[in-house]
């Protein structure tokens, strides 16, 4: 009698065990990881581009527009049983570069606090014509003739109509 209870309450503690464990967040982290150095630790003034690679190495992108613009960029998705990953965390460090000296004149952080929601626009252009069914699709050429054309029809180089 005390063996089945005792079993029994391991079982349950087991599949108890599991539940919760079923239940814990899986976390990934994606874009730049700082090991060595921290994006937010380069120092106004005393930096140049090539010691801002040496400290944190290539940026995960830079500026479309002014290359003396560098960013580092890193977040923390999490995401739950079989639900949507969520982003928890999101850093961007921007990193401006003089032009002529190129020594680093302004280093800024934004977290995903300071991101804005993009409106996106889902309408699509119309086309002209209408969209055919399946069964449209596979009977459309019933009818039409064979696949192969005609002896008279199709020889490059000849026109409608014309017998040579």
């Amino acid at each position: 009698m005390f063996r089945s209870a005792a079993t029994a309450a391991l079982a349950a503690g087991l599949i108890a065990a599991a539940g919760l464990t079923a239940c814990a967040p899986i976390t990934t982290y994606s874009g730049f990881q700082a090991i060595d150095a921290n994006p937010k630790d380069v120092a106004v003034g005393t930096d140049t581009k090539s010691t801002v690679r040496a400290k944190l190495g290539s940026p995960s992108a830079t500026s479309t527009f002014d290359p003396n613009t560098w960013f580092y960029v890193n977040q923390v998705k999490q995401r739950v049983a079989f639900r949507k990953p969520q982003v928890t965390a999101r850093n961007v460090t921007a990193i401006t570069f003089n032009k002529e000296t190129e020594a680093v004149e302004a280093v800024n952080n934004y977290t995903l606090k300071d991101g804005k929601v993009i409106a996106y626009n889902g309408r699509e252009t119309p086309t002209r014509g209408r969209e055919m069914t399946v069964i449209e699709q596979l009977l459309g050429s019933v009818g039409r003739g064979g696949m192969l054309p005609r002896e008279d029809e199709g020889v490059p180089g000849s026109r409608p109509g014309d017998r040579r």
